[in-house]
């Protein structure tokens, strides 16, 4: 089903804020070459862009600093590891104004993670690649979202614009030409129910053609909000899952398995009463080499630790 992609809903929605909300977008090196992946508006700095400088420690203090005055800014991370110079003012100020002063500092953080350059086999090393949610998930006042459909992005969108706190939005460049939807799957005595988040969840898309042939049958819930954990109206079609799961359930995170991907596999495991694993990067360093590259679970590896989980269990 062809129509507006991710991509389109995130540029419409910020030159809206821009023009109309007296908003502002500030970011490194927005207007280079593509516009961050076409994402970005091609508006000017009269219009509500505004370019900062590459000194990447002093960006979230600067938005920060905007959000307090009113201008509801949108913070532009063009690479998700930048989060650990850029984190500290957001998580130590805007994640406590609120609680603390009774001052909302409402930021959406446009936190934009890849998993490879793409260009010649080229590994993206220790900083530029793959999901860093994990750095604001144990930062109270920070609701995280990983949004993958232009409906997910439009619902964050109206979510932060409808709140006064500050919200992570945890995106993934492969999300970008997303023109669908991704329906959650529950079916009658599947095997395992696998929870992903951001692009895992196409890469779970994937793997299920070869599971199916495997003999393995598995419900899909696909998570959206990250923190607070937001169940909505999926709390009986979770419960249902993993009650019907012969092998209980499988997150499967795009950052490293010691956060997110263990902290909702332990709240789904005590809810539920089942017993459900964690998959996430590998505990290790990522260099630049494409053989020390350190990337999402694939569909393969998706599969091998399904396989896994199946066959310890019989």
């Amino acid at each position: 089903m062809m129509g507006e992609t991710s991509r389109d809903v995130i540029k419409r929605f910020s030159e809206n804020h821009l023009k109309n909300n007296n908003g502002i977008l500030l970011g490194q090196c927005l207007t280079a070459v593509g516009w961050v992946g076409h994402t970005i508006p091609e508006l000017t700095e009269n219009d509500g862009l505004v370019e900062l400088s590459m000194a990447d420690v002093a960006g979230g203090g600067i938005a920060v600093g905007t959000a307090l005055s009113g201008r509801r800014p949108i913070y532009v991370v063009r690479y998700q590891g930048f989060q650990w110079f850029n984190a500290p003012m957001i998580v130590n100020y805007a994640a406590k104004s609120k609680d603390m002063w009774g001052i909302p500092c409402p930021l959406f953080i446009r936190s934009i993670a890849m998993d490879s350059s793409g260009r010649k086999g080229r590994a993206m090393g220790p900083v530029a690649g793959n999901n860093h949610h994990g750095i604001y998930f144990r930062m109270p006042g920070v609701p995280i979202a990983a949004p993958i459909t232009p409906k997910e992005y439009q619902a964050v969108w109206d979510y932060f614009m409808s709140h006064d706190d500050p919200i992570y939005c945890s995106e993934h460049r492969r999300g970008w030409e997303v023109d669908f939807e991704i329906p959650d799957i529950v079916e009658k005595g599947a095997d395992i129910t696998l929870f992903p988040i951001s692009s895992t969840r196409l890469n779970v898309i994937e793997a299920l053609a070869e599971l199916k042939e495997l003999g393995i049958k598995c419900n899909v819930i696909n998570l959206l909000w990250i923190k607070p954990f937001k169940l909505n109206n999926k709390e009986r079609r979770i419960a249902e899952s993993l009650k019907n799961s012969k092998f209980g359930g499988l997150v499967i995170d795009g950052d490293y398995i010691n956060g997110v991907a263990k902290g909702m596999a332990y709240d789904l495991m005590h809810e539920y009463n089942s017993k459900v694993y964690a998959l996430g990067l590998e505990e290790r360093t990522a260099g630049f080499a494409p053989e020390k590259d350190n990337l999402p679970p694939t569909s393969k590896q998706i599969i091998t630790k399904i396989k896994e989980i199946v066959k310890s269990s019989l």
